[in-house]
Order: C-alpha cells, then structure tokens, then sequence
C-alpha cells in the first residue's frame, strides 16, 4: 500500500464529518445516525446524497452552491473520500458529511424518507454484472426505501451503454418517470440556453474524469427520473 495512502486513512480518522464503521459494527450496533442526520448537520434541511462520490466533486461543488441543503457523498474508497473530507473541513463546510460503505449496505444508514435527492456520478458501468450497477432494480429498491415521495435522481455518465440500460430497460419496468434525457448533456443545454434548473445542475461541477472524457470528445449523459 502506498505510503500516501496510509496518511490519507489515518488522516481521515481525523475528520469529524467522515464516518467509517465496520460491517460487524454495523449489524452489532447499527448506525447511530441513521435517522438523526438532521441531528448531526444541526437542521432540518433537505439531504442529497451522491452515491459513489469517489472524491466528492458533487457533494462539495453542490454544498458550495447550496447552503440551505446538506450534502452525503458516499464511497468504499477511503483514499478518494479523503479529498472531499480534507476540502469541506478546511473550508469549514457545515452541510457536508461522507460515509464510507458499500452501497450494498446503504439502507443501514439512512431511515424511510430521510432522503431528498440522489446524485450518481460517473459509477462504475459494471458492464459484465448488471446486478451491481448503482441504477438497477435492486439498488433501486434500496433508495426506495428512504428517498421521500417525489424526490429525483440524477444520473450523469459517460457510459452510453449504463446510460440507455437505465432509460430503456430499468424506468419502464419499474413504471418511473423520466423528467429529462439526454445522451449529450452538453448540446442539450446550449440547446436549452442553460434554463432548465437540472441541466444548469449538471454541467455546473465537472469531475476530473468528465474533464477527462470531454477532451476526448466523448458526449456526457444525464438523466433524470423519479421512483416513489
């Protein structure tokens, strides 16, 4: 393991707003905050989280721009949380928070409706094992479980192919509705002049590997849609 590495995890011990229990933990003890969020951020403001945040570029860049909202990035990768953690600590953020976990294990942190809003940012298309892709069925049903009646998820990838896997397979079997789709975000919103709020959104913040693909002229995808 490499030696920044293990400054990072030990640092990351350091930050009152990451929090990193053991699965033994977990199922001995549960979560302590799990349905006290609003405890812990000292409002009752709404909560978005962004689901396998890798360095939150969203949950710091949204928070930055949205202080009457708090902000959850979540991720297994304690190294690339460490980012985040270490930027919204030295800028004193109060609305943000991580949580290292596997999203497998997600309902264990949040209760029925203590949810607003779902970002999922360039995961992992996981194009050989569908049942682990953060849009199908089964992860869906998990945010079911605690994102409130009429609350959005936006999913931005540049993965054409997790892109119409959710438009065209996922939302009509599951009966969801799809506000906005496109499979160029970017000439969409010069198409749109940048009115339309989401769109504004999601161009707003660009992580380092949507910089990444942009030069490489590859389009960006975004997508919109509800559950409950």
């Amino acid at each position: 393991m490499g030696h920044h590495k293990l400054e990072r995890f030990a640092e990351n011990l350091t930050f009152p707003n990451l929090f990193q229990v053991s699965y033994e933990m977990l199922q001995q003890e549960g979560f302590a905050l799990r349905g006290r969020w609003n405890g812990f951020f000292a409002n009752n403001n709404p909560i978005t989280l962004e689901l396998g945040c890798g360095k939150g570029d969203y949950t710091v860049s949204l928070a930055r721009i949205h202080p009457e909202r708090n902000y959850i990035g979540v991720d297994i990768k304690g190294a690339r949380l460490w980012r985040g953690a270490k930027t919204s600590n030295e800028e004193k953020m109060q609305n943000v928070a991580f949580v290292r976990t596997r999203i497998e294990l997600i309902e264990q942190f949040f209760a029925p409706d203590e949810v607003s809003e779902i970002w999922i940012t360039f995961p992992d298309p996981q194009p050989k094992k569908e049942n682990k892709r953060l849009t199908c069925e089964r992860f869906l049903g998990y945010y079911k479980n605690f994102l409130q009646q009429g609350s959005p998820i936006h999913l931005k990838t540049d993965s054409q192919d997790l892109y119409e896997y959710t438009l065209n397979e996922v939302i009509p079997a599951g009966g969801y509705r799809v506000e906005y789709a496109t499979n160029d975000l970017y000439v969409l919103a010069a198409a749109e002049h940048s009115e339309i709020a989401c769109l504004t959104e999601a161009q707003m913040t660009q992580t380092f590997y949507e910089r990444m693909f942009l030069e490489q002229g590859m389009p960006i995808t975004y997508l919109k849609f509800y559950i409950n």
